[in-house]
């Protein structure tokens, strides 16, 4: 039987839900910061039937994954997709090579993204792609109230290591979690600032949250209630400011799978701009 290694399980999604729309969104409870309202994703994994060594394990799960994955970006990037909504044209075409550009003239903003990605409607940001095949490698992009907020400059936010504690404490109070047991790691990697070619400034903040947990925690003994790592993730985001609003560009992968995907979401980082609207 060829070894099967842990990384290389099944994976089962537990979506949270959210509304279809933003135009329908529901009332739910307040959130610390005004641009945030994506709740990650857990995830359910399926015990293999035989587990190699920790290298091995890692090795076979990166590359079986990968390989799906490239083999279903091949089929699903063979025609240009327009993508049209409520009061919005939102483009994405081919910009030559591994990436399209989404264009949202309505609420101003554009980004280029891997052509393999596809879009997920309904979850709760203004605009969501993630990888067909590696779910936990997603983007998505939020947006200030125009209504609750006015901002000039992302300065505003104060300098980029202040920021950047906000935008970790608002990934923690999004993955604060009622199960027994839970516990998370973090701690921000980097923080910078930088111009673009746009002549705007933008934020750049990168951090790293690891969850423990413990599939016993009732037992008695507290030798069986021992804490195990179920993921650990690193998280992306740039921060600019136009119109008035505070826009969020955030980025996820695996660090398991940083090494293969950096390069691509760099790139979407890179890519971010804000735009005026026209009236």
């Amino acid at each position: 039987m060829p070894c099967l290694g842990a990384a290389a399980v099944a994976s089962v999604q537990l979506p949270r839900p959210h509304p279809a729309s933003r135009l329908s969104r529901r009332a739910s409870p307040p959130s610390p910061s005004p641009f945030f309202h994506l709740a990650p994703r857990e995830t359910a994994h399926v015990p293999a039937a035989t587990v190699c060594s920790p290298s091995q394990s890692s090795a076979i799960g990166v590359s079986s994954e990968v390989l799906r994955r490239n083999v279903l970006s091949t089929l699903l990037s063979t025609s240009a997709v327009l993508l049209f909504g409520p009061k919005r044209i939102a483009l994405a075409e081919t910009t030559g090579g591994a990436f399209r550009e989404y264009i949202d003239t309505f609420d101003g903003y554009s980004f280029l993204y891997p052509k393999g990605w596809i879009q997920v409607r309904g979850a709760g940001a203004d605009i969501f792609f993630r990888d067909p095949v590696l779910l936990d490698v997603n983007m998505s992009v939020d947006i200030s109230s125009p209504s609750s907020s006015n901002y000039k400059t992302v300065e505003d936010l104060g300098p980029p290591e202040k920021a950047a504690k906000g935008v970790l404490k608002q990934y923690l109070t999004e993955f604060m979690s009622t199960r027994l047991g839970v516990r998370r790691e973090s701690n921000v990697l980097s923080a910078s600032s930088k111009v673009a070619d746009d002549g705007k400034l933008y934020y750049e903040v990168e951090v790293n949250i690891k969850s423990y947990a413990s599939n016993n925690e009732l037992a008695v003994m507290p030798a069986d209630r021992v804490q195990r790592l179920e993921w650990d993730r690193r998280y992306l985001t740039v921060l600019g400011v136009e119109n008035n609003r505070l826009y969020a560009l955030r980025l996820q992968s695996p660090e398991r799978l940083l090494l293969v995907e950096e390069g691509d979401l760099r790139r979407v980082m890179d890519s971010f701009r804000v735009n005026k609207i026209e009236a």
